[in-house]
This record gives C-alpha cells, structure tokens and sequence, in this order.
C-alpha cells in the first residue's frame, strides 16, 4: 500500500518554509505522495477552514523543491472552477512537475461557496459526469465537446500532461451514488475527512462494483488518514483506525489495506496542536512525519 502525507495548507502551520521542509523531508523518507485541499471561505463549521492555502499553487510551490514524490489534492470542488481553467492549471503542473499530478473532484457542500462562486447546487452528479469528461477531451489533444452543462468549441490545449492519456482523475463523495460514480467514471476515489474509516469496506465494494459496470480498470482507494496521535495506547474497542500511538497507527494503516484501500496519505491539517499552535506545529509535525514514514508498509 502506498503511503502519502498531507501537506500544511491550514492554519498556523501553513507558512512558506514548513510547507518546503515538509515536501522535501516526506520525499526523502520515502512518501509516495503529498496531498492539499481546497477551500475558499472561511466557515463556521470547522476551525481547520479558517486559513486555507490554494491548492494548486500549493502543489506547484512543493513541486518546485521536490523531483519524484507524487502530488495530489483532495479535493477541488468542481462546480466552482471552470473546467477548461483547470484543465489547463492541472496540465500546467503535471508538466513543471515532469508528470506527478493526481487530480481529486468533488461536487462541493459549502452553501456560501456556491453562492459566491455563482455556482448551482442542482444536478451535481450529472454535471460532474460532464466535467470529467472536458477534462478528457482537453488532455487528448483535440478537444470537442458539446454537453448540456458545458460546451468547447472544436480546438486544442496545448501542453498537454506529460501522463497520458491524461492526469489521473480521482473522485470524491459520500453518498453511495457519489462513491460508485468514482469507480464508474473516475480513476479512483477518495475518502473525506468525516468518513468511518472502521467501515471503509463497504465504500471500497461501492466503488469497485462502479468500476465493473463500466469495464474499468481495478479503481484507486485513497483514505485521507486524520491522525489522532497519543503517547498512549488506545484500547482496542471503539478505536479509530489511525487513532493512538504510533505503531497502532501503522497497524491502523496495514488494516486499511486489507480492506481495500491502495493509498493512505496522513493528514494533520485536522490536528488542532498543530494547526493552532504555531510553537508546537514545527516539532510536533516533523516528528509525526518522522515516526510515520512508510517502513515495512510497502
């Protein structure tokens, strides 16, 4: 199973200089990947959304410092970005960074990121279909496509991604129409941060049995792995998988691999002592990232 690390992009964390040790260090100790995330607004629900960094530029700051660690982010909410805009950004990156960009979609929740953005909340899973499928048609090379929520004219976006046929495009959602949607059109899925981990089996069959109807490919299973880190051991019962010391959360991260996750990337933008205490964050980020590197997990 491969093993990615979140980068800091929220809250006190998130600085210029940690963002560069942490893509450079998580590269050096054998990370497959490093993760962002968007948000626009500020919000009320979480604390962890106050102070957020763009994602795409986040990846492309860490691309710059980095040579073969993967990039990814999980997710860009599609409704709020034109497709052709961020098609051309994301084959941007995937080429300055020589081919390493993992795209995550999702069909946004937040009602005053739609309102801002002069986006629709209706019919989001219809227009995510069709936005998958500009992606597509602009990474091939010549692109057409005329839909009933977008419309390119017959042209060419030129450069094209370096992987071909295009950047991996990884879905997310939590519903099981949204889950199996990622395995019938996407090239994978992503969990959120809110998701049951303990119960992850029964999205990964949801995905999976998409993927079949559509004659793809076995699908990605990548799980945003909110760390709760403690100096003591959990008691087994009722324990979150990444919950706990240490080697309980390696041992988390093997289980999730049976379960049928590929790809799990530990994320501490959810971790409070560090995304509010600038003192702390430093130490407390490096050393989780030093104890949790991906030994023996391979």
């Amino acid at each position: 199973m491969r093993v990615g690390f979140g980068l800091p992009v929220s809250g006190s964390w998130a600085t210029p200089s940690l963002l560069a040790e942490v893509a450079v260090e998580a590269e050096r100790l054998g990370y497959d990947s490093l993760w962002t995330f968007q948000r626009l607004l500020a919000s009320d629900a979480a604390a962890v959304y106050e102070s957020v960094l763009d994602p795409i530029v986040a990846l492309t700051f860490a691309a710059a410092r980095t040579s073969k660690i993967r990039l990814g982010v999980a997710v860009i909410n599609a409704p709020f970005v034109s497709p052709v805009v961020l098609a051309k950004q994301v084959a941007t990156l995937d080429v300055l960074s020589g081919g390493r960009v993992d795209l995550g979609l999702g069909a946004g929740w937040s009602p005053d990121e739609f309102t801002a953005t002069g986006a629709s909340p209706e019919r989001r899973g219809a227009r995510i279909r069709e936005y998958v499928a500009v992606l597509r048609a602009l990474w091939s090379g010549e692109a057409s496509f005329d839909g009933e929520f977008y419309t390119v004219p017959p042209s060419r976006m030129e450069p094209r991604p370096v992987q071909r046929p295009g950047v991996p495009i990884l879905l997310g959602g939590a519903v099981p129409a949204a889950i199996r949607r990622a395995g019938e059109i996407g090239d994978g899925w992503i969990s959120r941060s809110a998701t049951d981990l303990s119960d992850i089996s029964s999205d990964v069959a949801l995905v999976r049995e998409g993927a079949v109807s559509s004659g793809r490919a076995s699908p990605r299973i990548v799980c945003r792995g909110v760390l709760k880190v403690t100096d003591l051991e959990l008691d087994a019962d009722g324990r979150a998988p990444l919950s706990g010391t240490y080697e309980q959360i390696r041992e988390g991260a093997a289980w999730l691999g049976t379960q049928g996750v590929t790809e799990v990337f530990h994320d501490l933008n959810w971790d409070s002592l560090i995304t509010l205490d600038p003192a702390a964050a430093r130490d407390r980020a490096l050393r989780i990232l030093h104890n949790l590197a991906p030994v023996g997990l391979g």
